[in-house]
């Protein structure tokens, strides 16, 4: 197995992963136009619904079982948490994607709440109470923001359900329908949230101890009002993050760093104070990170013509429930994406043009009334075929182009595991097989990054090692990568290449400087 691995094997070459985002949104786009023309809208909407909170629940029960130390029987199906006892993320690795999917599935729950008749109402209301006990422990702050968004704009949807008709009389309340819940559950489940947010952590302590018979067993386990007071660690924090990419943003405002280079950005930036601790890969913050990479000139044109979309749109005016819901979705990944980058995964990526699919769709029907005197039923039928084929054949090559990054992550992967576990002809020698230039291009930095690892530096082979460690500093400035260019660097002779880049592990990463100078290396 290979020493140290990047920090993200699944993160491709610089174009794959742009390319393949806007294909797989494009497509979603397509597809959720497609389908939810006028006849075929309440079901596409009600798949969308059911899919998001069937997810959201089986996440949530997920969550719980790992957050109790109780999801080791369940692998491979289901990730296991390095901690015991006291975190959960589901299948999505990682606390505010979790929140986000429960958020999302939050919102669904309510457009199906106004679908169902009482007795599905009661079991909705005990799925609410899952969801939030799956928010409770993902101890995110971005989680407990999406809740209190939810829980104020459907208090407020509901209460205007429910209000008295003004003087010009209309319906009467009791004879409206109410789609949405009484506004006082939407209390209910904010203290639902505190009272879980306080026992959980205990109940996890005791099913530790019970198992362990230990009674300390996990007694420093971190719930949301230990986040909530301290916050995040020295160095870690997001406003220190941010102060970091405006000061890079700064450097470069017109042209930005280029996209993929924020990472080496971060590590040769000689900051005025305080630096963030961690490789930053990502701003953490949409605009910021648009900024960074590609200037603040096309942030603004990109975020300027999303704005320009959601105003043209006027979701504040929105009255149709299936259009509220795909707002309120497409609202919790915006939200996600000023603190972190969830647009940066499939699942996400999927879901967000899936809402901007179905809410360009819900715009038909009123420019069909606009131009039915110009087109004929079967001319609109004939658009929505080619549409419909359209969608087909874009999924087609979508298939294609998967199956195939699919195979060539296979043969990548292989450097990276244990030789037992590699697949036949690539035990003794996994990087034979490889081409970079090739087809493997999609992992290119990763192939290079492998060939770094598993090259012995030796005065024979500092040359190719030292143009390896080069390579993959933009991909991956982490400290190993640093020592083998600087150690590559002496034997080449290039002192003050070698020089420059101690500094800079001297400035950025103290501790694995101090096992330099040990002579060991790099944790």
């Amino acid at each position: 197995m290979l020493a140290f691995v990047p920090s993200d094997l699944s993160e491709v070459s610089i174009w794959a992963p742009t390319v393949a985002s806007l294909a797989l949104m494009g497509l979603a786009a397509d597809i959720g136009a497609s389908a939810a023309s006028a006849h075929r809208r309440p079901a596409c909407s009600l798949a969308f619904a059911q899919g998001l909170l069937a997810a959201g629940l089986f996440s949530a029960l997920l969550g719980l079982i790992q957050y109790h130390g109780l999801a080791a029987p369940l692998r491979p199906w289901v990730a296991v948490p390095m901690e015991p006892i006291g975190m959960a993320y589901g299948n999505l690795r990682q606390r505010n994607q979790f929140a986000t999917l429960l958020s999302m599935a939050l919102v669904a729950l309510l457009w199906c709440h106004g679908q169902a008749g009482v007795r599905g109402r009661r079991l909705l209301l005990g799925a609410g109470a899952l969801l939030v006990a799956g928010l409770a422990v993902s101890t995110s702050r971005t989680g407990l923001l999406q809740l209190l968004v939810i829980v104020m704009a459907a208090g407020g949807l509901g209460w205007r359900e429910r209000r008295p008709a003004g003087r010009g009389g209309g319906v009467p309340p009791h004879a409206r329908p109410r789609l949405l819940p009484d506004p006082r559950w939407m209390l209910v489940a904010l203290g639902l949230y505190a009272l879980l947010s306080w026992m959980l952590p205990w109940s996890a302590v005791a099913v530790a101890s019970m198992r362990a018979a230990d009674g300390g067993a996990g007694a420093d386990i971190q719930g949301m009002l230990i986040r909530l007071r301290e916050g995040a660690p020295p160095g870690h924090s997001r406003v220190l993050l941010w102060s970091n990419v405006l000061w890079l943003i700064g450097q470069r405002p017109w042209t930005g760093w280029g996209w993929g280079q924020l990472s080496v950005a971060h590590y040769l930036a000689e900051y005025p104070g305080p630096r963030f601790v961690e490789i930053l890969d990502n701003a953490h913050n949409l605009p910021l990170h648009l900024a960074v990479e590609l200037g603040i000139p096309a942030a603004v044109l990109i975020c300027g013509a999303f704005l320009w979309m959601v105003v043209a749109a006027r979701p504040w005016q929105e009255r149709d429930p299936a259009r509220l819901m795909v707002w309120g979705v497409l609202g919790m990944i915006v939200m996600h994406s000023l603190v972190e980058y969830p647009l940066w995964y499939g699942p996400f990526q999927l879901v967000f043009g899936l809402c901007l699919g179905l809410i360009w769709s819900g715009r038909k029907p009123a420019l069909a009334k606009q131009t039915s005197g110009r087109s004929s039923l079967a001319a609109a039928q004939r658009s929505e075929a080619r549409a419909r084929l359209g969608a087909r054949l874009t999924a087609a090559a979508l298939v294609a182009m998967v199956a195939y990054v699919g195979w060539s992550y296979v043969r990548v992967s292989q450097p990276f595991l244990p030789a037992a576990e590699r697949l036949a002809g690539w035990r003794d020698d996994p990087l034979a097989q490889l081409d970079p230039d090739g087809r493997d291009r999609p992992f290119a930095r990763q192939v290079r990054f492998a060939q770094l690892a598993l090259t012995p530096l030796t005065p024979d082979t500092a040359a190719r090692v030292h143009e390896l460690a080069q390579a993959t500093l933009a991909f991956s400035p982490e400290p190993r990568v640093v020592v083998k260019l600087i150690d590559s660097a002496r034997l080449l002779g290039l002192e003050q290449e070698a020089q420059f880049h101690l500094e800079r592990l001297r400035v950025v990463y103290p501790e694995a400087y101090a096992r330099w100078l040990a002579g060991k290396p790099p944790a």
